[in-house]
């Protein structure tokens, strides 16, 4: 499973909505569920963003399915970046040539 992490900005239609959040969070959980996605965390962030989620995901794949389905309903837009793990990146750092 790679970990992945996604940057979401709640869009005006999403903002209108903020005390339907939870449910939203719940569905987007049991649409990452079906995907195969575990949301490790979900944290509501000052800043740029207003959500951080963390995710472990079988495949790039299972992740472009989940944002577009997440991102399809108009809440929020996403960015993400798949992540690794320092056992993950050392491993490409001592394959280097």
């Amino acid at each position: 499973m790679g970990t992945y992490i996604l940057l979401v900005n709640s869009t005006d239609q999403g903002a209108k909505g903020v005390k339907e959040i939870p449910n939203r969070q719940e569905a987007s959980r049991e649409t990452a569920r079906k995907l195969g996605i575990v949301r490790k965390n979900v944290y509501m962030t000052f800043g740029p963003y207003d959500f951080v989620q963390v995710i472990e995901a079988p495949n790039d794949e299972a992740v472009a399915k989940y944002v577009l389905s997440v991102g399809a309903k108009g809440n929020v837009r996403t960015t993400t970046m798949r992540a690794f793990d320092e056992p993950e990146h050392f491993e490409f750092i001592k394959s280097l040539p």
